[in-house]
């Protein structure tokens, strides 16, 4: 029998986490709503690549974990566990083969150049898929409400240089 009610979002609508990846990978996630992130990469192979908007499923799978999947334009396919209380993450990225070929044709606000990573998805390759899985440790929760356009509002090369400690005053 659960104990929690999955499907009560509210306890993740809204919040913005930072997170490092084990691999050294840094990210951000805003959960903007109950259907859409915006994201922000600072760090590995595709850094300084932000997404606003970007449609996803979300669903509650205990007390305060969540998982958080969707399929970028590029064709790369994401699925993330947050556990809130334990304040871990665990991320698995399928990246088609294009992207691991030439990651920095995806490095821009992706928002801005749709139809020019659909021509890339289209023209692949696709295959062999690479699966990078890998658990992440959240370095920063913060509740910063629904659908709050101003959490992810530029790249990471643009942010000030004592972020994200500028946050917490």
């Amino acid at each position: 029998m659960n104990t929690f009610d999955k499907d009560d979002l509210a306890g993740f609508i809204g919040k913005h986490l930072i997170y490092t990846y084990d691999n050294g990978w840094n990210y951000e996630l805003y959960i903007k709503n109950a259907d859409t992130v915006d994201y922000r990469i600072h760090s590995g192979m595709v850094g300084n690549r932000w997404v606003k908007d970007q449609h996803v499923y979300i669903v509650r799978v205990a007390k305060e974990v969540y998982k958080v999947s969707w399929t970028e334009p590029t064709g790369t396919d994401v699925s993330l566990i947050a556990n809130l209380g334990d304040r871990l993450f665990h991320g698995t990225i399928f990246f088609p083969r294009w992207v691991m070929n030439n990651p920095q044709q995806t490095v821009c606000f992706q928002n801005q150049h749709l139809d020019e990573m659909n021509r890339y998805r289209e023209a692949g390759p696709a295959y062999p898929t690479e699966v990078i899985d890998e658990f992440a440790t959240i370095t920063l929760v913060r509740d910063c409400g629904a659908d709050n356009d101003e959490v992810i509002a530029c790249a990471a090369n643009e942010l000030p240089a004592d972020f994200p400690a500028n946050l917490l005053r």
